[in-house]
């Protein structure tokens, strides 16, 4: 048994107390716990000996925590340092309430509450993105919404930070967000910016409102390929009570082409809150969007297949961990 797999509830670990378990991955538990000098609840964020022992993966964990403690906004989940520990762990803000995911899984949303969510969303994305911060991994998994529909993004596990080294394959860094809301720059490879979450942004606001994703396939590859192919199902015809407007928005933030899209959140953000002033266009993905092209040319495959070696590289890394 290993040293963080005994941890259990009533565990102290330097001034926090354990008491439950609240989130497992594949590289670190999440534990609720209270800070013994103010009783104040915090969430710590314990990584599994594995991936402290590896150089690769620690790094990656310290530069989590590292964007973490430089971002402080009420829609972002605060990360706490400047402290003496004695092990490694995250200290982080607990936050109240339900992941968007949980929220979808009951079905669509009601229009008005999809906006707001939305805004809230983009207003956190504009002050990470003026920080030198892109997300990289923006999903309904990694926002949490409480009673009041006031939202926190959370999970800094991939995202990218232009004030930190740029790291490279030889010592990893993950470019490839979740397939069902991952850009299309990022299929193919690319590190991206800010317009990359602006476009998952749009596919959670889609989804939000439609019960629907704009793009799919019978697997991973299949749903990234799709995007760089083919037009998503126009909105209004996932949910014909979407309006004319809310749609042309949701067009803009999915655009193919990053130079075409939102190119700032709090853009995005303002449509949504001004719909009345938003035109609409003629585009011609609302006539051919059914000509689908169901073939994965070389090229596509070339895309696909580079943007998955970083995940390759992980596992890879992870399977030796876990046999030395």
């Amino acid at each position: 048994m290993g040293l963080y797999d005994s941890i259990d509830a009533g565990s102290q670990i330097d001034s926090y107390r354990i008491e439950a378990p609240v989130a497992r991955s594949g590289m670190a538990t999440i534990f609720r716990a209270v800070d013994l000098r103010d009783n104040r609840i915090v969430a710590l964020k314990i990584p599994h000996p594995d991936m402290e022992a590896d150089p690769v993966l620690f790094d990656r964990f310290q530069r989590e925590a590292g964007i973490g403690e430089k971002l402080c906004h009420p829609k972002v989940m605060r990360v706490f340092g400047g402290e003496e520990r004695s092990r490694v762990y995250m200290v982080m803000e607990w936050c109240e309430g339900r992941l968007l995911r949980q929220i979808l899984a009951e079905g669509p949303i009601p229009h008005d509450r999809a906006i707001r969510i939305a805004i809230g969303v983009l207003e956190a994305l504009e002050y990470i993105h003026a920080n030198g911060v892109v997300h990289r991994d923006l999903k309904p998994e990694n926002i949490m919404v409480d009673a009041e529909d006031n939202i926190k993004l959370i999970d800094f596990g991939i995202a990218s930070d232009s004030a930190a080294r740029r790291l490279t394959y030889a010592n990893f860094t993950a470019a490839l967000g979740t397939p069902d809301y991952i850009s299309p720059e990022q299929v193919k490879g690319k590190r991206g910016d800010g317009r990359s979450d602006i476009y998952s942004m749009g596919v959670i606001l889609y989804e939000m409102l439609s019960g629907k994703l704009p793009f799919s396939g019978p697997s991973p590859l299949a749903a990234m390929n799709d995007r760089l192919l083919n037009h998503p199902t126009p909105p209004r015809v996932a949910d014909p009570s979407i309006s004319p407007q809310l749609q042309e928005i949701l067009y803009r933030a999915l655009e193919r082409d990053p130079k075409n899209r939102y190119a700032k959140a709090q853009e995005f953000a303002w449509d949504l809150a001004h719909q009345d002033q938003v035109g609409t266009e003629d585009r011609p993905e609302l006539r051919n969007w059914q000509k689908r092209k169901a073939q994965l040319p070389r090229k596509i495959l070339y895309y696909s297949a580079l943007a998955l070696i970083p995940v390759v590289i992980l596992l890879l890394m992870m399977l030796v961990a876990h046999h030395r």
